[in-house]
């Protein structure tokens, strides 16, 4: 199993190069507006593209999707509730710190709709699809369950969890979703975040400030 994070952009945003071995298909979990990185690390592992898995639609975590489909043809992934934001990222920019940013952003042609419990099929691996409202509505986290790795996105962070003073964001339904979806996980599971370091779900239950608000909930 190779697992390649990929720190890219003025957010020092997490993406991850995910493929069984070297040298045959790859998943990335999350594209920054820096699709040149995200080859170079492909290339280097000699790796094939064969999909974009996008937890949520902020352009630190989709704005380098576009380009990515494009030169590989490999198909993005996201939920439709965040269409608002993955597909008018300047206008999201806009209204979550009110600048007009320089450039463009490559929006791709086409997304394919994720849905809560949807299992997919992509590079060999098998993966489930966790609908994670809270930090954007269409918010999601990706579980590996034979590799024992949750790719949380901005959901949960070593000691941590992700915002919701943005536009749409809700912290009671992060909590919910913390709940019902994400620490019902084994201990042992490997939590790989949008930002920061790694954990796992069982330092998270332990440790992190929050957990009394998701036991609650």
């Amino acid at each position: 199993m190779l697992v390649v994070a990929v720190p890219a952009w003025v957010a020092a945003t997490n993406a991850y190069i995910v493929a069984k071995e070297s040298g045959g298909e790859a998943l990335i979990v999350d594209a920054p507006p820096d699709p040149e990185t995200l080859s170079a690390a492909l290339i280097e592992h000699d790796l094939t593209l064969a999909g974009v898995l996008l937890t949520h639609g902020h352009i630190d975590h989709s704005g380098g999707s576009g380009e990515l489909s494009r030169a590989t043809g490999a198909v993005v992934y996201v939920h439709p509730d965040d269409d608002f934001l993955t597909l008018h990222p300047v206008e999201q920019l806009r209204a979550m710190f009110g600048m007009t940013p320089p450039g463009e952003y490559d929006v791709p042609e086409k997304f394919e709709s994720l849905s809560d419990g949807d299992r997919l099929r992509l590079a060999g691996l098998d993966i489930e699809v966790r609908h994670t409202p809270g930090h954007t509505p269409g918010h999601c986290c990706f579980y590996l369950e034979e590799q024992e790795i949750l790719f949380s996105g901005d959901q949960l962070f070593a000691g941590s969890i992700g915002r919701t003073d943005f536009p749409y964001g809700s912290h009671q339904a992060l909590m919910t979703s913390m709940a019902d979806k994400v620490m019902v996980l084994p201990d042992d599971t490997q939590v790989l975040p949008g930002h920061g370091p790694e954990t796992t779900i069982g330092q998270e239950r332990r440790t992190n400030p929050f957990r009394a608000e998701w036991e609650r909930g």
